[in-house]
């Protein structure tokens, strides 16, 4: 191994273990090979400097947030996601893609929501698992992110997730679990403090859960100036302080000379940093670019398509070819397609507006595009709605282009409330009083209250934060070119008071996890409550029917299952199955049902498919804290097969 061959002093050492600047390690002036970083989840994000040193943000392709991608609950898609971003890397020398962050969307109002897969955590290691086999197999790292309990943006640098075992091994934990079977080069622990103690210097969590417990063994890299004191995160066995930090070098010569730290624990860094090096060394034979700039933005358009979700429809979609449109759009600007933060991506396309990407959908159309909003410093402002009225009073149907921007969502920050900004609501409710037809495209990176507003309309799409090929998906859906077949991966509940999240205990400074495993439809579902829209709902414009579910044991705890499904429609579409079980009784506990598998399938009108699924002992296990484990108990469980959560259609007991 070249680097970690090489000679150092105790000097190099210690400065190794820091970055060289914002955005690579150490070379010691070609001594070693250095690592290029990058953010990314949702694209690269590439910060380079200009002829005056200031910095600029390298233009790529903008794809879809990750909650759009885990919104087409497409596994191959994920992977084809992860193989473009490392495309990108490779034409912009970049070693490792700080992504993807699997944190669990916890909390509604989390600003950065939108960077994160599911409330679900086998759905969010699941889908990252995926990424990261497409990004690695071309022979760039990743950074699985964030390492752990960080699931809100405010005041993230001092406030201290309250966690109890259970629920950290059962949701918090798991999704990493997951991811890991895929081998991240590296993982970033958060910024928060988990039951009192930095995540930084968490000897417990990261050295003890990560490493030992969950079998990591590669480099730890901190959150960029999540690190406060370098000896307790040395000892914590954070191996790379990201960014670079004066103060470091200082604080761990101090500790060594003191006798406070030893040179084992100092090897132990320096070796997983030589390590990294070596190891994208040589996944370098791996780097070929496979895919241009084209190819890529077809990935990014597929993503957007099967991600997008159509929460309501009254009919009126897919619309009529030849109809009159009023369009009620974002004045001087396209509509927002990301949020802000490490994830916000500089497109090397130039985005059409949605007018002309509808006319292009629907080309014996007529439509007026009718300016009727600007996002000014995160408020909406509207233009002259009075005078614009008219027109969707004189058409066959009204699209209103409503939701959040970057000024709203974004890292750093958590959104103020669940709603849209109330102009946004007046404008919607407006131009529904005059026109009955009215469609509302949404945009945001996490659930949004839509109770003052749903039932005037007579259909939602809800596009995410789609990147840079967001309006064309949602045109060719509205179209009906593309049969939509996104379902949510959160859910959508009535009010953001309806969240047991949504509120903390105890000071500002703490957040106390006091539902414990009850978070999203866990929740929602085991107690009745409810929602707006269930976890795993979208509509489609084909109807499916399920039938003939066989379940058989294969073994202890394990078992084989398949059914079939029926596309009873015109419309060649894909339909997203969902896997639940349910523990009839256990002596803990438990969830009314959990997500342990699922399958998106392509069905042509009028044809049929039988899937099959495998389900192992995890599928029926629990984490036992007086046992320190996971465990099965025997007895009755039920296999459910659903449309979503809501929505059970076929389903069997089985007994172990």
């Amino acid at each position: 191994m070249k680097n970690k061959s090489v000679k150092l002093s105790l000097e190099e050492k210690l400065k190794l273990l820091t970055g060289k600047d914002c955005w690579s390690t150490e070379d010691f002036n070609g001594k070693l090979d250095k690592i290029s970083v990058s953010d990314g989840p949702c694209g690269l994000r590439k910060m380079a400097k200009n002829e005056n040193g200031e910095y600029y943000t390298v233009k790529s392709t903008a794809y879809p947030c990750v909650h759009v991608l885990s919104n087409s609950w497409n596994t191959d898609l994920a992977y084809e996601m992860g193989q473009c971003i490392a495309d990108d890397c490779i034409e912009n020398d970049v070693d490792v893609i700080l992504a993807p962050g699997v944190n669990i969307k916890r909390q509604v109002l989390n600003g950065r929501n939108f960077e994160y897969f599911s409330e679900d955590p086998y759905l969010a290691g699941t889908m990252a698992k995926q990424y990261i086999d497409g990004v690695q197999d071309k022979g760039i790292g990743t950074s699985l992110k964030h390492f752990c309990a960080n699931n809100f943006e405010q005041d993230r640098l001092v406030t201290s997730s309250e966690v109890d075992e259970r629920t950290l091994n059962e949701i918090y934990y798991k999704p990493f679990e997951i991811a890991l079977k895929a081998n991240p080069t590296t993982i970033m622990c958060s910024y928060n403090r988990l039951n009192g103690i930095l995540v930084s210097e968490h000897q417990k969590l990261l050295k003890g859960v990560l490493r030992e417990k969950l079998g990591f063994n590669g480099l730890i890299v901190s959150d960029w100036d999540a690190v406060r004191d370098r000896v307790k995160s040395l000892k914590a066995t954070v191996d790379l302080e990201m960014p670079f930090r004066n103060k470091s070098y200082d604080e761990l010569k101090q500790a060594y000379e003191k006798g406070e730290i030893t040179m084992e624990q100092i090897d132990f860094c320096v070796n997983n940093v030589l390590t990294l090096i070596d190891k994208l060394q040589e996944m370098k034979t791996l780097r070929k670019i496979t895919t241009d700039k084209a190819e890529r933005r077809k990935i990014a358009k597929l993503i957007s398509d099967e991600g997008e979700v159509l929460l309501k429809n009254d009919g009126i979609l897919p619309l009529k070819p030849n109809c009159k449109i009023a369009l009620f759009s974002l004045r001087a600007d396209r509509m927002p397609t990301s949020a802000d933060g490490s994830a916000r991506v500089q497109s090397d396309h130039e985005f059409d507006d949605f007018g002309n990407c509808l006319k292009k959908s629907m080309p014996n159309a007529e439509i007026t595009n009718l300016e009727a909003f600007t996002f000014w410093r995160g408020e909406v402002e509207l233009h002259h709605i009075a005078e614009k009225l008219p027109y969707a009073y004189d058409s066959d149907v009204a699209i209103v282009l409503a939701g959040n921007d970057m000024v709203t969502e974004g890292e750093a920050f958590d959104r103020q409330s669940m709603k849209l900004q109330p102009r946004m609501e007046s404008l919607i409710k407006s131009v529904a009083s005059v026109n009955k037809n009215t469609i509302v495209v949404l945009s945001s990176g996490s659930a949004v209250d839509v109770s003052n507003w749903e039932s005037d309309v007579k259909a939602i799409l809800y596009t995410g934060f789609a990147g840079e090929t967001q309006v064309e998906s949602a045109c060719d859906i509205l179209a009906g070119k593309v049969c939509p077949s996104g379902k949510l991966t959160e859910t959508f509940a009535k009010s953001e008071g309806d969240y047991t999240t949504s509120t903390r205990l105890g000071n500002d400074f703490v957040n106390v996890y006091k539902e414990g495993v009850f978070v999203g439809y866990r929740y929602f579902d085991t107690f009745k409550k409810e929602v707006a829209y269930p976890f795993g709902y979208g509509l489609s414009y084909a109807n499916f029917t399920y039938s003939d579910l066989v379940v058989e044991k294969t073994g202890d705890f394990s078992v084989k299952l398949s059914y079939i499904v029926k596309n009873e429609s015109d419309f060649d579409a894909k339909e997203v199955s969902q896997i639940y079980v349910k523990d009839v009784f256990s002596y803990v506990l438990r969830p009314e049902k959990e997500l342990k598998a699922f399958s998106k399938d392509l069905i042509k009108a009028g044809e049929s498919k039988k899937i099959t699924v495998e389900l192992k002992k995890d599928s029926f296990s629990y984490f036992s804290v007086a046992y320190d484990k996971w465990v099965a108990d025997n007895g009755d469980f039920e296999i459910l097969v659903a449309s979503n959560v809501s929505d059970v259609k076929l389903k069997a007991k089985i007994k172990f």
